[in-house]
């Protein structure tokens, strides 16, 4: 079975690089994905491989083993670009200005179809159901993953094991990566408004300067993740837009302050966000000024369920060698992939696409991003094998 399966990966790798052109020349926003949809609703007729639509963009695909079992497995790709403006000067550039798939999401993509078109093939040599998920909007709340969910990917069939890959420019390509039980960080975004009373900066004494309460609020809320967090539990709070909209000598009336939490526990993330509300009116109302503190709930935590993702490891061992099989440490970015991982037995596991010579170590969500594309090589095989691993083959 897994000569087979490298023999087809290197079959279709061309093509699987041709799909990852189309879909980065052609980069779409969040839950706005209708061509890219289309051309991958295009490769699956092709292949006679059935599907349907869901979350208005999402596809959905099952491939059947011609050996009867009840065991399915679901393999997860994300779709969507960011609105970033691409600096690569590469032939399969972005198109469409301001729009690029910094995230590697066109990756994830065009190898769920390289890989589909793998276990395609082998659907007279193996038992189970493969069930593919084309998933829209990762980069947007409350996330694609939550609305397929709510709308059944779960369900007939119900996969016993949902399975997704992401690219590493941190690590070299022809390696991926693992971990065990809790991964990635939940997610939050803060907006906040700090009221005052604006006037000429040469008249402090008749004005209630929210810009001032403002800086005292940003420096007193890190004493959440210092004093309040348990220190052997990661929590990160960031704040990356402030908003006076004043001048050199003008106070103005408000303040706007967004920002994002993050961490590894339900409990202490709800506990967080009381205890930044109530600092953060209680240092406003002191200075004499308001606060508004407005939390949108993001992402879960992701949690990598351990004999899952301790039998993949072990596939993934098998197919391309102990040594190119490394462990992940914990890492506090957020992805809506988390929801799958709490609802079901879940598996996220990284791709390395980094190399420096030729110029794909940066990182994501950045407008130098790339990927080298000898990675394709071991994505598509790769997930087929896990794939047709967990379902007993």
């Amino acid at each position: 079975m897994k000569d087979k399966i490298q023999e087809l990966a290197a079959q279709i790798y061309n093509d699987v690089v041709g799909y990852r052109h189309h879909i980065h020349a052609n980069p779409e926003l969040s839950f706005k994905e209708f061509e890219t949809s289309m051309f991958i609703k295009d490769k699956l007729n092709k292949w006679g491989i059935e599907y349907t639509d869901m979350a208005n963009t999402g596809v959905v695909a099952l491939i059947k083993g011609a050996i009867p079992s009840d065991q399915v497995v679901a393999l997860r790709a994300d779709m969507d670009a960011l609105p970033i403006h691409e600096a690569n000067d590469k032939p399969y550039r972005s198109k469409n200005h301001g729009v690029m798939h910094a995230c590697g999401h066109d990756v994830h993509s065009s190898s769920l179809l390289g890989t589909a078109y793998i276990l395609n093939q082998l659907k007279n040599d193996f038992a189970g159901t493969i069930k593919l998920v084309f998933q829209p909007a990762e980069e947007l709340l409350p996330g694609g993953a939550s609305i397929m969910i709510k709308e059944g990917v779960l369900e007939n069939p119900k996969p016993q094991a949902m399975i997704g890959q992401h690219v590493m420019p941190l690590i070299e390509t022809g390696k991926v990566g693992f971990r065990s039980g809790i991964y990635m960080a939940s997610t939050d975004e803060l907006y906040v408004t700090v009221h005052g009373k604006g006037g000429h900066g040469a008249q402090p004494h008749q004005n209630i300067d929210p810009v001032l309460i403002t800086a005292h609020i940003i420096v007193a809320l890190q004493q959440i993740v210092s004093r309040n967090a348990d220190p052997r539990l990661p929590s990160v709070l960031s704040f990356g837009k402030v908003n006076a909209n004043g001048a050199t000598n003008i106070i103005p009336n408000e303040v706007k302050l967004e920002g994002t939490f993050r961490t590894l526990n339900e409990e202490w993330r709800s506990e967080a966000h009381k205890l930044m509300k109530k600092m953060a009116e209680g240092i406003a109302e002191s200075m004499g000024g308001s606060c508004t503190f407005d939390i949108m709930r993001g992402y879960p935590f992701l949690i990598n369920e351990e004999e899952l993702t301790d039998r993949a490891r072990t596939y993934a061992e098998d197919y391309l060698g102990k040594e190119n099989v490394i462990d992940l440490d914990i890492w506090m970015a957020a992805e809506d992939f988390a929801y799958y991982s709490q609802v079901t037995n879940a598996c996220f596991y990284r791709l390395g696409t980094g190399n420096e010579a030729k110029g794909t170590q940066y990182s994501v969500h950045t407008p130098n991003f790339d990927i080298d594309e000898d990675a394709l090589k071991t994505s598509t095989g790769l997930m087929a094998y896990i794939a047709l691993k967990q379902l007993g083959n």
